[in-house]
């Protein structure tokens, strides 16, 4: 391999170890550091952003000890930290391992920024191999899985990091094509480093936030496709939910590696990216496909815009300056390689305040919609004014066979990630239901892990026909960026509906093992709650002309007030839409039997379920205290066995019952 290429290689395959690092770390912040909704969201903030401005200070770190050691010593940190986290720890442990691998990893790109002019190859690759190979594992990553392959992978990624870390400095950018006075007929021997790069480094991370939160992400993808298959508001699971990440990967990389437009050609990037932020911003899980499609495109092409590709290395220094000239162009070199390194660790601060200001929102009760606008505002105008590229360079690899080989390795997620549980009638209707009810918590446990497995196996001991989830996650970058619906779903063999609460991707579901028809969702007023809320109601088909009615919510009271509106108005809608036929509404309710919002649904004729069980807590799960979480059903039928199994895969314990259908 070319030493261009494999500087290319190297600055890819940091940035996706660097992206493996703030999917742990990003979610801690409110699981192991604070608690949402209890801590308050400004000091959760301040934590966050107190590591990016610490990294500050690296700029002039590089410049005093030079930009070689304090990459090697970073690169070498960041992989530690990477591979310890692959054990998952939990816990304290695993947050100061993330922070220690995010604040590693943000002096590393300062470091490679120092001595690269041309960037935007190598954060390209990184962002679309993460996006593909996230979509080859379910959106799960390497991280969280813990068996020896996930052992195997992550060692031979870090190894191959290290070692193209290793390699002796040559004085070329990543990807640099400029020819040097010494240069090989294929450019790939060394060449001076340029004065450029600036503004590319300046928007890696806000680059970074849109890829995670919109373009590139494979939840966000089959949440969208979800969608699609339902209409009326809602989503079920659909068929070849990721196919949508080839589409994408693959208008990226063809916008990013190849030559940019001139002319007006140039708006169509900046264009393009506004066109999909302010369609994701508009909150419509319809609008999602081409949200994420519009703004691959268009952030693949802000990038190449910013691609100094076209500056010739003798405008620095050319082969021919006396000694004088050298040292002038060494003293000019080492003022770039601060700028890049500032430009870079800015970048990365606009990252933080991006995320934390959108995702902060839900806890401080403020719009968040312009986040991402602003974001792409920004990256499209710094795109659009950049310099226009008048001989364009190739970068080390070729750009459509770069772009082939990840969008190949992304087409292997809709065969290999892809599952649909399928329901059908059995013979005849059935005598009983076995309903579960579960607030998730994203799929974190009280030890910040994500835990599919714990919360799989505690929800299928009970042997369900019905499960009710509240806090469901489907693609928030701020958890990981997981599907955490699709994935249960997947464990649990169970299809789902899902009705959007604080936004499309955000609230609660249903998933059953008998047909569901007819599914409606009621949003809910706020009433001065900060978080979103829904209703969401099906119809189970039984057989032979049988149905019941289910209900899913999640209730978010007021500051220091009962959900007495939102649990009044779920009651009228549940009994409406029931019918007269058997109902069953359950979920997370933030309410205590014996409350005003409590007696909103025993007023309207149903039945508190767990009432033989009384009293029945289910929160905090390590120890219980608040009965919140419940179950009630129509008079016509018969609960039993209602039980609150331990479990602490999430921060609330599931409640279960079982129920007796009238007869026929």
């Amino acid at each position: 391999m070319r030493y261009r290429q494999l500087t290319t290689g190297t600055l890819a395959l940091g940035v996706l170890l660097l992206i493996d690092v703030l999917r742990v770390w990003l979610p801690g912040i409110i699981t192991i550091f604070g608690q949402a909704a209890s801590t308050p969201a400004e000091l959760m903030g301040a934590f966050a952003l107190g590591w990016f401005v610490l990294a500050m200070g690296a700029p002039a770190v590089v410049r005093r000890v030079g930009a070689r050691p304090v990459t090697v010593v970073a690169a070498v940190a960041l992989a530690v930290a990477r591979l310890a986290l692959t054990a998952a720890p939990g816990g304290r442990t695993q947050l100061w391992l993330a922070t220690a691998g995010l604040l590693a990893g943000l002096v590393w790109l300062v470091g490679v920024a120092a001595d690269t002019d041309r960037p935007v190859p190598g954060l390209a690759l990184g962002f679309a191999v993460n996006a593909a190979l996230h979509a080859v594992l379910d959106t799960v990553d390497l991280v969280w899985r813990g068996d020896w392959v996930a052992w195997l992978l992550s060692a031979v990624a870090v190894a191959v990091f290290l070692v193209g870390t290793a390699q002796p400095a040559r004085h070329g950018g990543a990807g640099d094509a400029r020819p040097g006075p010494a240069d090989a007929p294929d450019g790939s021997a060394d060449a001076p480093v340029g004065p450029g790069g600036g503004r590319a480094w300046l928007l890696a991370g806000p680059a970074l936030l849109l890829a995670g939160m919109v373009a590139l992400s494979p939840a966000l993808a089959r949440t969208g496709m979800s969608y699609l298959v339902a209409g009326d508001g809602v989503a079920r699971s659909p068929l070849f939910g990721l196919a949508p990440v080839p589409v994408a990967v693959a208008g990226f990389l063809c916008a990013a590696l190849t030559r940019p437009a001139s002319g007006w050609g140039r708006a169509y990037g900046p264009v393009a990216l506004l066109g999909g932020a302010v369609l994701f911003a508009l909150d419509r899980g319809d609008l999602l496909l081409p949200a994420i499609l519009l703004a691959a495109v268009g952030l693949g092409a802000c990038l190449a815009l910013t691609d100094d590709a076209s500056q010739p290395a003798s405008d620095t220094a050319s082969a021919g300056t006396a000694s004088a000239g050298t040292a002038s162009a060494g003293t000019a070199g080492g003022s770039s390689a601060s700028r890049r390194g500032y430009a870079v660790v800015a970048g990365m601060l606009v990252f933080a305040l991006g995320a934390v200001g959108y995702y902060s929102a839900y806890d401080l009760g403020y719009p968040n919609a312009a986040v991402p606008v602003v974001v792409a505002v920004l990256i499209a105008a710094m795109a659009f004014t950049a310099r226009p590229v008048v001989h364009w360079l190739p970068g080390p690899f070729p750009p459509l066979r770069a772009a082939s080989a990840v969008t190949a390795l992304a087409l292997l997620a809709p065969v290999l990630a892809d599952e649909v549980p399928v329901t059908s009638n059995r013979d005849g209707p059935p005598e009983r239901l076995t309903v579960v009810a579960y607030n998730v918590r994203m799929g974190f446990g009280l030890d910040g892990r994500f835990d599919l497995t714990g919360l799989a196996q505690v929800v299928d001991r009970q042997r369900p026909d019905v499960v009710l989830l509240s806090e469901v996650d489907r693609a928030w970058l701020l958890n990981g960026g997981h599907d955490t619906l699709d994935l249960l779903s997947d464990r649990l063999g169970m299809p789902y509906v899902f009705g959007p609460a604080a936004d499309p991707v955000w609230g609660d579901a249903v998933l059953s093992r008998w047909p569901v028809r007819d599914p409606r969702t009621l949003p809910l007023a706020a009433v001065g709650a900060p978080t979103g809320a829904q209703a969401l109601a099906v119809t189970l088909d039984l057989g032979d002309g049988v149905r019941t009615a289910v209900v899913s919510t999640h209730l978010q009271p007021p500051p220091g007030k009962g959900p007495v509106v939102q649990a009044r108005a779920v009651a009228d809608f549940a009994t409406r839409y029931a019918a007269g036929r058997p109902l069953v509404v359950g979920g997370d309710l933030n309410t205590e039997p014996g409350d005003e919002a409590f007696a909103e649904f025993t007023k309207v004729g149903l039945v508190d379920a767990l009432a033989a069980a009384r009293p029945l807590a289910t929160s905090p799960a390590d120890d219980p205290r608040q009965q919140i979480d419940h179950i009630f059903v129509s008079s016509g039928l018969t609960p039993g066995d209602p039980v609150a199994p331990r479990s602490t895969a999430s921060d609330h314990l599931p409640v279960a019952v079982t129920v007796t259908l009238p007869p026929r």
